[in-house]
C-alpha cells in the first residue's frame, strides 16, 4: 500500500494515541512506519490495523488486504518449505543413524570374527609349539644316539688301527726275518746267490739285481764268478744310463781279472759307455786294444764295426 503526501495528516487524526510518539517525526519516516509491513514489524496488532479501516479509503483497504494475503501466503509457503526441510532433515538423520547402526553391527560382527580368528590362531600356535617341542625332543634323541654311535665307532676304529699297526709291525719283522733267512741261505751257496741276481736282472729289475750282485762281490770277491758279477753289475749301471759307474765297474774286470773270458765283453761295453759320454777317442782306443789283445774273441767282430762307426 502506497501513502500519499496528504495522507499522513489524515492518519494523524485516526491514530491520535500515537501522536505523542511521532510529533517530531519526519513525514518520510512516518510513511515507512505506517506501511502495513512496517506496522507489523513494529508489533501493531492486526485488529488495530483493521480499526484504521474506518479512517482509510476503500482502495487502501484493498491494498492492505492484498498485502496481508501475500504475507500469509509467504508465511504459509515458508512454513511448508520449513516442514519439507524438517522432513528431509529428519529422514536424512534417520538414514544416517540407520547407516551408523548398520556399520556398528558390521563392525561388531567383524570384531567377533576377528576375535574368533585370534582365538583359533592362539590354539593353532599352542598346537604348533607343542609339535615344535616334540620335534626338538625327537631331534635331540637321534643326536645323542649318533654321538654315542660315533664314540663307539671311534673306539672301535682306534682298536682296529692299533691292531693294524701291530700287524704291520709284525709283518715287517717277518719280512726282515724272511730276507735274513733267504740271505743266509744264499750266502751259504754263492752259486744260488749269483743265479738269483742274474735272474732278477733278466727279469727287468736292475736295481734289485744290483743289490744282489754287490752282495755277492762283498761276500765272494775271489769267487770264480766274481768277474761275471762285476760285468753284470756294470750292465745294471749301463742300463740305467749311469755310464761313469758302468765304465768303472767294467774296468774292475779288465784290471783285476785279466785272464777271464768276460774281459773282451767288458772292454766292448766300456768303449760303448765312453761313446755315450761323447768321449770317442777313449772309445776307439779301447776298441783297438780289444782287437789287438783278443783277436779271436767273439766281441772282435762287433768291435771292428764300432771302430768304423766311431769317427
Amino acid at each position: 500500500m502506497v501513502i500519499s503526501e496528504k495522507e499522513p495528516k489524515r492518519l494523524l487524526f485516526c491514530i491520535a494515541p500515537l501522536q505523542g510518539a511521532y510529533v517530531h517525526t519526519p513525514p518520510a519516516k512516518i510513511r515507512e512506519d505506517f506501511e502495513p509491513m512496517g506496522l507489523l514489524k513494529k508489533g501493531v496488532p492486526v485488529a488495530f490495523l483493521l480499526a484504521l479501516s474506518g479512517c482509510a479509503s476503500q482502495g487502501d483497504m484493498q491494498n492492505t488486504q492484498r498485502d496481508m494475503d501475500e504475507v500469509k501466503t509467504r508465511i504459509f509457503q515458508m512454513e511448508k518449505d520449513l516442514g519439507g526441510v524438517r522432513s528431509e532433515t529428519k529422514e536424512g538423520i534417520e538414514k544416517t543413524i540407520k547407516g551408523f547402526q548398520t556399520d556398528i553391527e558390521t563392525l561388531r560382527k567383524g570384531t567377533a570374527d576377528l576375535q574368533a580368528t585370534l582365538d583359533s590362531a592362539k590354539v593353532d600356535m599352542q598346537v604348533l609349539t607343542g609339535k615344535v617341542d616334540d620335534v626338538a625332543l625327537m631331534a635331540k634323541k637321534p643326536t645323542e644316539d649318533i654321538s654315542l654311535m660315533k664314540e663307539d665307532s671311534d673306539r672301535r676304529l682306534a682298536t682296529i688301527e692299533d691292531r693294524i699297526q701291530k700287524l704291520e709291525k709284525g709283518f715287517e719283522e717277518f719280512q726282515k726275518k724272511v730276507v735274513e733267512t733267504r740271505t743266509k741261505d744264499l750266502e751259504k751257496s754263492p752259486d744260488v746267490l749269483y743265479q738269483k741276481a742274474l735272474d732278477t736282472f733278466r727279469g727287468g729289475n736292475p736295481q734289485k739285481a744290483r743289490e744282489l750282485f754287490t752282495r755277492f762281490i762283498e761276500l765272494y770277491p775271489n769267487h770264480e764268478l766274481a768277474a761275471n758279477a762285476h760285468y753284470w753289475l756294470g750292465e745294471t749301471f749301463y742300463g740305467d744310463k749311469k755310464y761313469d759307474q758302468a765304465i768303472l765297474e767294467f774296468q774292475q774286470i779288465i784290471k783285476n781279472f785279466p785272464g777271464k773270458e768276460k774281459v773282451p765283453a767288458a772292454m766292448l761295453k766300456q768303449a760303448m759307455a765312453f761313446k755315450e759320454l761323447g768321449d770317442v777317442k777313449s772309445a776307439r782306443y779301447v776298441l783297438k786294444k780289444l782287437i789287438d789283445d783278443f783277436p779271436f774273441a767273439e766281441e772282435v767282430k762287433t768291435a771292428k764295426e764300432k771302430l768304423k762307426e766311431y769317427k
